[in-house]
Formats: C-alpha cells, sequence, structure tokens
C-alpha cells in the first residue's frame, strides 16, 4: 500500500492497484540502468524490450495478489488475447511499459498502467509516469486524480484553440493535416500513447489526433482518467473502443472537449469521402 496521495475520494482497490504501478515503475526507473534490460527487438512496429517481460512479471504478480480470481490480460502475454474470444466480465487491461521506445532510448514519455475492466468499460484505473513521478487514477463516477489532486481538462476548447499534442518534434502525417485544417498555432511533443492522454487530462494538451493502430492496452486506462476529468476519447471514425472485438483498432482522436472530438472525427469522415471521389 503507497503513502502517497492516490484519489481524493477513498477508494480500497484503486489504492492497491496504484500501489502497483508505483512499484512496477520504481522497478523500471531501476533497470533502465541496465543496457542488457533496454535490449530486444522489433515486432512488427512495435519495439519489445527485456523490461516490457520484466515488467509484466512484476504488475501480473501485484494484480494476482490483490484478487487472484480476476482475469489478467496484458500486451505481453499473447497467451491471454488469443484465449480470450469472449472477454470476461471483469479483467484487468494492463500495458506494463507504454512508450517502451521512450524506455529504452532515455526520454521520459513512458508510463506503466492497469485498467479493471467491467461489463466492456473501464471502470478503474492507475497509471504511473517514472520520469516525472506523477500517478493518475481515476474511478468511473468518482472522477481523476493526479497525485491525489482532482484533475479536470479545463474550459472547453474548440478545434484550433489550445495545444494539439503528438510524440514528435513537430506535427506530422494527420497531426500536420489537423493543425493545419483547425489553425492550431501550439505544439507539444510527448511520449507514450497514455501520457499524451493524461496531459489533456491535467489541461496541459487539448486534442491528440493519431491514424496508426492502437490496442485496447493502450487506452483503457488513459480513456478512464480522460472521462472522468472531462474529455472525451474516441477511434479515429468517431465510434467507442468496444473493449470485447478484437484487440487492435485504427487511430484515435482524445480531446479536452468532447464537441472537439466529434468535430475532429466528421473532419476525418468527410476528408476520406472526398478522397474515393
Amino acid at each position: 500500500m503507497t503513502s502517497r496521495p492516490v484519489h481524493p475520494r477513498p477508494h480500497a482497490l484503486v489504492e492497491s492497484v496504484a500501489a502497483a504501478v508505483l512499484h512496477v515503475g520504481g522497478l523500471l526507473r531501476q533497470w533502465r540502468s541496465d543496457p542488457a534490460v533496454r535490449r530486444g527487438r522489433w515486432e512488427g512496429d512495435q519495439f519489445k524490450a527485456r523490461a516490457d517481460a520484466m515488467a509484466h512479471e512484476a504488475l501480473a504478480a501485484d494484480l494476482a495478489a490483490i484478487d487472484s480470481d480476476i482475469p489478467l490480460l496484458s500486451e505481453e502475454d499473447p497467451a491471454s488475447h488469443r484465449s480470450r474470444s469472449t472477454r470476461p466480465e471483469r479483467y484487468w487491461l494492463v500495458d506494463p511499459i507504454d512508450g517502451t521506445a521512450s524506455f529504452v532510448s532515455g526520454f521520459a514519455g513512458y508510463v506503466t498502467q492497469a485498467a479493471l475492466v467491467v461489463g466492456g468499460r473501464p471502470a478503474l484505473a492507475a497509471i504511473y509516469a517514472p520520469e516525472h513521478d506523477v500517478l493518475y487514477t481515476a474511478v468511473r463516477g468518482m472522477g481523476a486524480a493526479a497525485n491525489g489532486g482532482f484533475l479536470t481538462t479545463g474550459t472547453p476548447a474548440p478545434p484550433g484553440e489550445g495545444v494539439l499534442i503528438d510524440n514528435t518534434p513537430d506535427p506530422r502525417g494527420i497531426a500536420r493535416a489537423v493543425y493545419d485544417h483547425f489553425g492550431y498555432t501550439e505544439y507539444l511533443e510527448c511520449g507514450s500513447i497514455s501520457l499524451k492522454l493524461c496531459r489533456i487530462a491535467e489541461g496541459t494538451a487539448q486534442l491528440f489526433v493519431k491514424d496508426v493502430p492502437v490496442r485496447d492496452w493502450d487506452v483503457a486506462a488513459p480513456e478512464l482518467v480522460l472521462a472522468e476529468s472531462g474529455g472525451s476519447l474516441s477511434r479515429l471514425d468517431g465510434t467507442a473502443f468496444p473493449y470485447g472485438t478484437g484487440f487492435e483498432h485504427t487511430g484515435l482522436i482524445g480531446a479536452a472537449d468532447p464537441g472537439a472530438r466529434a468535430a475532429v472525427a466528421r473532419w476525418h469522415r468527410d476528408s476520406r469521402c472526398d478522397e474515393r471521389h
């Protein structure tokens, strides 16, 4: 159990899950100095380091200690994906290291995270950014927090206002198209998918758009943090992440203002329609 602030409203389970990601985050900071831990291989579009498997083992053990009857689905356990043609009613969905490229390259933009999914929706989440020492937590219907203080996305920002966030030094690809089309003037470079969505939840940025494959374990925990702080997340086509039919999806839109998210989804659909004609 951690002694640091976790969530403004007492909740025993989120305290326990927060302790688990804090523990694993501390291990990641220690392991980072070992070149052998940072070594790995590319699997498709993702780099897998030895640290990914080590973090999975540590997080799986901590979550099993909380409740061994809750199944675990982890990015680093392919067997759990293949064996789950039908998702359980209640299960852990975890990404032991979101932002492995940042971890192995010496950048700060990685996190470790866990979400409890109940009835097909994230119900509880804990995300820890070790290099920033920020713990994000959320409980469905009870709000989101960063180091124990309530989170809010702030004043709604229509498309073009506020900060666009992505993981390159300047906007590229679809981020550049959104930046130019909607007239953004501010941009922030950040690391992992989860950390970018948490930056929106805390009001540091207002919009994140990506058109690459994303997986359920990338977004389950930060989706709840974002939603409970007043923001909104969807797939690139504007539909919700289903958490039940496949693990991979095409792109995402995360926004501080749900109306802005919907506007970007409409723009993307219209753009694709124009391309086809």
